[in-house]
């Protein structure tokens, strides 16, 4: 209902210009919507297969007899191959086209997925969340994809929020899902009956997914650019470097939370089932948040860069909250500010992922996000390290405070050495309110 009332509400006349021919997308409202709904569903079952370890973890860690620093060691292979493959999957993306490259990123992950039923130890358990990153780095730089093909520049924020909040929702059932599995049949059960969706979606996407007619439509056709000449491009790096410090604070939520609840608040599983989907609700309110935060302020005149900026330094002030939830030993007053941290993580998220393909258009967004995941991957891989090792020697505490933190550093950076947008000679480049030009308002 919700994607629908959105679809009906944005064919409205623009505020500013789509950036596509809107003969081609007034034959084609209902489809874009059904084609970011199969985007938000691939997002949804990536974080449920993500999600299996972290909710299982506390069963695990007493069973395969690992401590805080084990976990960390097999959440940073994870990341590992998530980080690298990034650099991978972007590109392939891009060449291969979103059909034929995000399925093939939902096969092998999902195959990865169930790979973990064989897992008898911290270094088998590493070897499936690595192999399981590998197929899962696809799933962002494939969605934007769908995105830069699917929807004008007015549309982007939204529509990024609208599959960017599969990982939230993913994560908002996964916890009484995995714990009833878990209880019934088992701790493999949950990874093979998890991973086996995403065979169910593949099948679904591979006869139904197929590109545009305004992106068919756009003269002339181009093929993404060098991988070498978008790595010198400013915005690449910084863009890239901004990132570092913002998503290893979404991975140490997504990856730490249950585990704190039980180490600090003394939750048991049943308990962990029962309330940590609660910040993850939360954050998927963000993601609606941020869809329309930064087209808010350009609707009131703001250049878009500027707009996505201020965007995205709004919500790294929400995510300071950690720093009093450490204050409180009230369990629910934690779960709280960790929650509204989240919601800043997402609606900050989602305005990045519109700053992207506001900067390059569709034929090579995939590569630039999965080069800005790449560095993101690393930032998450060094701060789990050091979070999981903090955590073994001293308490939650510092690495809460860190976290809320580091983010108002990922808004320094864009405000202060993104510089000008890429100049792009796509359809998406043209007039925006007022008759001014794209190139013109990004290099304000």
């Amino acid at each position: 209902m919700f994607v629908a009332n959105c679809g009906y509400a944005l064919n409205k006349p623009p505020a500013y210009d789509s950036g596509q021919p809107m003969s081609d997308l007034s034959r084609e409202p209902r489809l874009r919507w059904l084609m970011i709904g199969l985007a938000f569903f691939a997002t949804v079952i990536n974080y449920l297969d993500r999600q299996t370890l972290s909710v299982v973890a506390p069963v695990l860690l007493d069973q395969f007899h690992m401590n805080s620093v084990d976990y960390s060691r097999v959440v940073s292979a994870f990341l590992l191959a998530y980080t690298l493959m990034n650099g991978v999957s972007g590109p392939l993306i891009d060449r291969l086209g979103t059909k034929a490259g995000y399925a093939l990123s939902m096969l092998w992950w999902s195959a990865s997925a169930i790979l973990h039923v064989f897992a008898r130890g911290t270094l088998s358990l590493g070897i499936c969340r690595f192999l399981l990153g590998m197929g899962e780095a696809g799933n962002w730089p494939g969605a934007v994809k769908v995105v830069a093909e699917w929807f004008p520049e007015r549309e982007r924020a939204l529509a990024s929020g609208i599959f960017n909040s599969g990982a939230t929702i993913g994560v908002i059932v996964a916890p009484p899902l995995i714990v009833l599995i878990v209880q019934k049949w088992g701790w493999q059960a949950a990874f093979w009956s998890i991973g086996a969706l995403g065979f169910v979606w593949l099948l679904v996407w591979l006869l139904t997914y197929r590109t545009s007619l305004a992106s068919e439509n756009d003269t002339p056709k181009r093929p993404p650019q060098p991988v070498a000449k978008l790595l010198r491009t400013r915005f690449v790096w910084s863009f890239t470097l901004s990132k570092i410090f913002l998503d290893p604070a979404w991975y140490f939520y997504v990856f730490w939370f249950p585990e704190y609840l039980k180490q600090v608040h003394k939750f048991n599983l049943a308990a962990i089932g029962k309330y940590a989907w609660i910040p993850f609700f939360v954050a998927a309110l963000g993601n609606v948040f941020g869809g329309f935060l930064s087209p808010a302020f350009i609707n009131r005149g703001m250049e878009t860069a500027k707009a996505r900026k201020l965007a995205v330094s709004v919500c790294a002030v929400l995510m300071l909250f950690p720093i009093p939830a450490v204050l409180s030993s009230s369990p629910w007053v934690a779960t709280g500010c960790v929650a509204l941290a989240m919601a800043g993580y997402t609606g900050a998220n989602v305005t990045q992922l519109a700053f992207v393909v506001d900067a390059f258009g569709k034929e090579s967004v995939a590569s630039v996000w999965g080069f800005a995941s790449m560095g993101a991957g690393f930032g998450g891989m060094l701060f789990t390290l050091i979070a999981g090792w903090v955590i073994q020697h001293f308490s939650y505490s510092p690495v809460f405070i860190g976290f809320g933190l580091i983010p108002l550093i990922c808004s320094t950076i864009l405000w202060t050495l993104t510089g000008p947008l890429p100049m792009r000679d796509a359809p998406e480049a043209t007039s925006v309110a007022a008759g001014e030009g794209l190139k013109t308002s990004a290099r304000r």
